[in-house]
């Protein structure tokens, strides 16, 4: 199947290239793109990979175009998500925590499906695809049908990040700290992961204090109902749960010193891969640290859970996005970075 794809090569400016997309396989389908967010890991993935030819994206969503022969519970014309793949098989799979899959690597990294044959070519020469299952940047995605959550019909540049952006800061409050009312979280960092994860704890009745440089961050989440403040170093009320998105050694070790005892601390951002911490005031003050990846979520319990909550107006999931052209990507990415953008959506189709 002919496509137009986002090309990428190391920093530079990404190409809009005509490529070459895979025939689905018997488990597999073919997803039209109508809007894909734009992650830090995407970025993060085009730098690690040098030179080489890759296309990203990781946060699709689009309507079904072709089915494998063996996909039952999905339709041609379905709008789905897309999220990261898993093997369905392993024990954390079935135990229902896909985010920590025993082949997660391999599916969302390798650039291959798991047998090592591509899913895309240019100039007839296979380039890095399959990225989180799917590579989304461009027109349209080949993905495993296990990864597609139905949608309805959801503005799909709403829909696109609660395939991992969202869902990883949704499920991080309420999969893995759980906060209740009456209780106080501190969210570290408002991009999208962090936004998403103030708006969930906002609608479940949380008071939320979020630390973020950015004013206009701020101000958009002081309007939902947070307090904001620019950095750890303002004053900020004790609080009963945490939520780092930075991996900032420095903002780690702040956010415990201003838990109560028997607070938790959950980590979602990729940083230092060792920070010094106090062990003896962690045990003294029964405090919690956990690590989480992709919101130890399961995306088709969440993602309807979430749009269950847009609908109902509890989630305002709206106010974080910015669209652009897939042609604009290098745009979005420097109105992210500059701050005037908080959540950048591609529509492929524009």
């Amino acid at each position: 199947m002919k496509i137009s794809a986002l090309l990428s090569r190391g920093s530079a400016a990404g190409e809009l290239v005509e490529a070459e997309l895979d025939d689905p396989r018997s488990d597999e389908v073919v997803v039209r793109i109508e809007a894909v967010g734009v992650c830090h890991t995407d970025l993060l993935t085009r730098r690690r990979l040098g030179e080489g030819p890759a296309v990203l994206g990781h946060e699709g969503c689009g309507t079904v175009a072709h089915l494998g022969a063996a996909v039952d519970g999905l339709t041609v014309g379905d709008r789905v998500v897309i999220s990261f793949a898993s093997c369905g098989g392993c024990a954390q799979c079935r135990a229902g925590f896909p985010g920590y899959c025993a082949w997660a690597s391999a599916l969302n990294g390798s650039g291959r499906r798991l047998d090592g044959s591509p899913t895309i070519r240019v100039r007839d020469e296979p380039v890095f695809g399959a990225f989180f299952g799917q590579s989304s940047f461009a027109t349209a995605a080949l993905t495993d049908a296990r990864s597609c959550v139905p949608v309805g019909d959801v503005p799909p540049a709403v829909a696109a990040p609660l395939g991992c952006g969202f869902l990883t800061g949704a499920g991080a409050v309420l999969n893995v700290l759980r906060p209740r009312n009456g209780d106080r979280l501190l969210v570290v960092g408002a991009g999208g992961v962090g936004a998403a994860a103030a708006l969930t704890a906002l609608s479940e009745g949380v008071e939320v204090v979020v630390a973020e440089p950015v004013e206009a961050r701020r101000a958009l989440l002081a309007r939902c109902g947070a307090t904001a403040v620019a950095a750890l170093d303002e004053p900020v009320p004790p609080v009963t749960h945490a939520l780092d998105t930075t991996g900032r050694p420095e903002s780690i070790a702040r956010a415990l010193t201003l838990l109560q005892p028997r607070g938790a601390l959950a980590l979602v951002g990729l940083g230092a891969a060792e920070i010094p911490l106090d062990v003896r005031s962690l045990m003294l003050r029964g405090l919690q640290v956990r690590g989480c990846v992709e919101g130890d979520a399961v995306p088709s319990v969440l993602v309807p859970e979430l749009i269950r909550r847009f609908r109902d107006g509890r989630l305002p999931l709206d106010r974080l996005v910015t669209t652009y052209a897939l042609a604009d990507f290098d745009r979005a990415v420097a109105d992210q970075r500059d701050g005037r953008t908080l959540k950048p959506v591609l529509l492929p189709g524009t």
